[in-house]
């Protein structure tokens, strides 16, 4: 039987419809042994290479009430509904998004009519870092919930970089390529080169450099002795030698010096990045070739009043703790010691902070959501019977809960800073110089975001991947630290320590959660959470409230950047292992891992045109072909539905319903379209068709013609033959070649001119073939009327009128050749010359 909470509708006496909760517990007493066997069919669910540990059989899923089997991969959690056969996305979770997991013993509240025999509930929580709070109930007295728990505990802290799923699957039909080679590339476009000019081989033999009038890459830290954390090549002043750099460096806390990371193309202008100075306790420590690299980075502005254009160095920190970082050597610097300076501080709160801010929004969105963690939605939560207890001040207490988070305060002081950053750059020509305390977190997070304002192809999807690879991986900010990740390296402190933060105390939020009670040493967090902080995840949402407000700047949509931020939560892939270019390099990522770019690559390309959720369908790149430079009034970021609620408020999250028509729209457009352009190909080759056939039927009558032409010729050849042979007294027998042969010979005074006519195929009768034969007449008695030719018949004076011959003894004939032969006879005596000697005397 399937456990459920009791839930049904009531009517009030005023006959008016309330929501009422009778929150029966589970009968777990009732559940019963799936007979059949629940792993036949569980590998049509796994991914390539992908392999079930443990198995969970009858497992309810508390926040939808949904009963099903789950499975402990080495990849994920793994959720199959029991009734649908289908995959819950909501408790399906790759391990490396679980951000801590915790067993319970509680049970719920006492309500009317409940029994108080009934059995604690077997619960294990599961708090991911993408917003989701998850709630699994286990049968008693079974050994189910404590399987999944030590398979939990081994699989997200694995003994061997290799036990790591992206290792475990391989770069598979997802191969990385050289992501040097793409840096490389990048700083090639940047510069003014040709990006196709870079060679791999350049790489390995460090013969590579590029350079315009002002800038030049160095590759002085090709074997990162210079700056660990620091890619293998560095764009800095071209003025600025080697040596320089080195001696800049030690000024720099952890070696990371002011180097450019993106160049204005019109004016100028750069925008680079660095940590703190290394000041001193009095804040009276200098560098000269510090400083003298920073003022390289004021190169001349042609045309200005004011020939050497402005630096603004900007603190990402607060003042008050750039100060304090002075205790540790650290500090900011003064703009009187840097040549046409100003100081600049943003305020920006720190990785701890974060950390905190996140994990209150995480629990604001559990509580007040409708798939909440303990079973209640927030409809019923707060009274029972109407949303917040159906008060004001409830629902009140709701929305300034959400902003004691502080998340969005913190993304709105990102915002404003990078589009403050971005405007002095685009507006005043000036150069801008970031940095934090390390360089690597908040400094990540301003430099990215500007160059997203300033530079319309970091908006398309090969410029996002070259941003992110240029400003996140390749200047060493630490995913393995900051995300969780298992470091490879073995640079985290020992994973799965017990949860220290003070958010870790607070996860029962809910009135179920605060009346349970947690067995002790049951909390357990998946990676040292001292260094633990969604830097990167803040970043992606600045970048989904940019996109919101310019929704037709960016070729890519709010679904890319769920699943693109999914993909490198869950370590799928190995480009966000390790915590610098460094590690991966020496650990040989991408040579043994999977390419998370490759991925989403195949996911658009599975579709055709740009009719994948990816693509923006608004997308104007010829309207905003120039920087974004939001006003302050613009800054003002709210959630974001398509990640932060797609959990706790699925119904919430279509934002997106007129992008999902438009796109349907589209979809049918294009249908369409391929339609007509098929339709237009087959009327094209029907009218090729028709060409054809016309051309071979005007050869048909040119063939018809001549035959015409030769038929009339022939009929006249064989008229004039016919008569030939009338005049020569035969007989022209015709006889039919078929079974019946039938004699029809024509007399030669019975002979008609007929005009030629052309058989017709269709008569029968019309097709036969004729014998032909000629023969003389000797045998003509004198009682038979005899047919004279052309000649007799208008010449002969002996002829009668009804055509009889008055010759008795001969023809016609026979009397011409008599007459031709005195004829000439006649005519051979006329010529005969008459002598009068030839007569005698008498």
């Amino acid at each position: 039987m399937r456990p459920k909470l009791g839930r049904r509708i009531s009517d009030a006496s005023d006959g008016s419809a309330v929501a009422s909760t009778n929150w029966d517990p589970f009968e777990w007493t009732k559940v019963e042994r799936v007979s059949r066997s629940v792993s036949h069919g569980m590998s049509d669910f796994l991914l390539e290479a992908e392999d079930v540990i443990v198995e969970g059989h009858g497992v309810v899923l508390i926040n939808t009430d949904e009963p099903g089997t789950l499975s402990v991969t080495n990849f994920r959690l793994l959720f199959v509904s029991e009734k649908s056969r289908n995959i819950i996305p909501l408790g399906t979770i790759p391990l490396a998004v679980i951000d801590k997991f915790a067993k319970h013993a509680s049970k719920p509240s006492s309500a009317p009519r409940q029994s108080d025999r009934t059995p604690p509930r077997r619960l294990l929580q599961i708090v991911g870092k993408d917003m989701r709070i998850i709630m699994f109930g286990f049968r008693p007295k079974t050994k189910q919930r404590r399987n999944v728990l030590n398979a939990l505990l081994r699989q997200t802290s694995p003994e061997k970089p290799c036990d790591l799923y992206a290792f475990t699957c391989g770069p598979s039909q997802f191969k990385n390529t050289n992501p040097k080679l793409r840096l490389l590339k990048e700083y090639c476009r940047l510069l003014g080169g040709n990006p196709y000019h870079v060679k791999r081989s350049s790489i390995e033999d460090g013969s590579f450099s590029i350079s315009n009038q002002w800038w030049r890459t160095s590759a002085i830290n090709q074997y990162y002795t210079m700056c660990p954390t620091y890619p293998f090549s560095v764009i800095v002043p071209k003025c600025i030698s080697d040596e320089d750099l080195l001696q800049a460096s030690t000024f720099r806390a952890r070696g990371r010096l002011p180097v450019v990371t993106w160049c204005h193309p019109r004016n100028g202008a750069v925008l680079a990045r660095s940590s703190q100075p290394l000041v001193g306790f009095m804040m009276n420590m200098r560098s000269i070739t510090d400083e003298k690299l920073a003022a390289a980075l004021c190169t001349e502005i042609f045309g200005a009043k004011d020939p050497r254009r402005k630096l603004y160095i900007t603190d990402a920190r607060p003042r008050k703790n750039a100060l304090a970082n002075g205790a540790m050597g650290g500090g900011s610097e003064s703009s009187s010691n840097y040549f046409q300076s100003e100081v600049v501080f943003f305020g920006i709160d720190n990785i701890h902070g974060m950390r905190e801010s996140l994990s209150r929004l995480r629990d604001y969105l559990d509580t007040h959501g409708a798939t909440s963690s303990d079973g209640m939605s927030s409809f019923l939560r707060n009274g029972g019977w109407s949303w917040g207890g159906g008060n004001l001040s409830s629902m009140s207490a709701s929305v300034s809960s959400l902003g004691d988070s502080g998340w969005l305060n913190h993304v709105q002081t990102v915002l404003a800073g990078s589009a403050w950053i971005a405007a002095h750059i685009a507006l005043e020509s000036a150069s801008v110089l970031v940095h934090c305390s390390d360089g690597w977190d908040r400094t990540s997070q301003l430099v990215a975001l500007a160059s997203l304002l300033l530079d319309p192809y970091y908006r398309t999807f090969k410029g996002f991947q070259a941003l992110v690879e240029k400003d996140w991986l390749a200047f060493g900010h630490p995913f393995s630290d900051r995300m969780g990740i298992p470091s490879v390296s073995g640079n985290n402190s020992g994973p799965l320590d017990l949860c220290r933060q003070s958010s870790s105390t607070n996860i029962p939020t809910s009135p179920m959660r605060a009346s349970g009670s947690s067995s002790s040493g049951s909390s357990s967090s998946a990676h040292s959470s001292g260094n633990c902080s969604p830097i990167f995840l803040q970043w992606v949402d600045c970048v989904s409230q940019i996109l919101r407000m310019y929704p037709c700047a960016f070729e890519f949509s709010m679904a890319f950047l769920v699943d693109f931020l999914d993909s490198t939560l869950s370590c799928r892939f190995g480009n966000f292992l390790c915590n610098s270019e460094r590690e991966r390099q020496q650990d040989g990522i991408s040579d043994h891992s999977g390419c998370i770019w490759m991925y989403l690559e195949n996911l658009r390309a599975s579709t055709d045109g740009v009719s994948h959720v990816h693509f923006n369908l608004f997308y104007d790149p010829v309207k905003y072909d120039g920087p974004l430079l939001p006003p302050a009034a613009a800054l003002a970021p709210t959630l974001w539905p398509q990640f932060h609620l797609r959990w706790a408020c699925p119904s919430e999250t279509q934002s997106g319903e007129i992008e999902n028509q438009c796109r349907a729209m589209n979809k049918e457009y294009s249908d369409a379209i391929k339609a007509k352009d098929i339709a237009e190909a087959k009327a094209e080759e029907l009218k090729t068709d028709m060409e054809s056939l016309v051309e071979a039927l005007e050869r048909e009558k040119q063939k018809y013609n001549s035959a015409v032409i030769r038929s009339n010729r022939m009929y006249k050849e064989n008229k004039v033959i016919k008569r030939a042979i009338q005049t020569l007294g035969c007989k022209l027998h015709l006889s039919n070649t078929g079974n019946s042969l039938t004699d029809m010979g024509i007399a030669i005074s019975e002979t008609r001119d007929t005009t030629y006519q052309q058989p017709r195929e269709s008569d029968e009768e019309d097709k036969f073939d004729m014998l032909v034969s000629i023969s003389s007449d000797e045998h003509v008695t004198s009682n038979e009327n005899r047919v004279c030719d052309t000649i007799c018949d208008t010449l002969c004076p002996l002829r009668t009128k009804e055509g009889c011959c008055k010759w008795p003894d001969a023809g016609c004939s026979q009397a011409k050749s008599q007459f031709l032969g005195l004829k000439a006879n006649f005519d051979a005596f006329d010529r005969l010359s008459i002598h009068d000697t030839y007569f005698g005397s008498d």
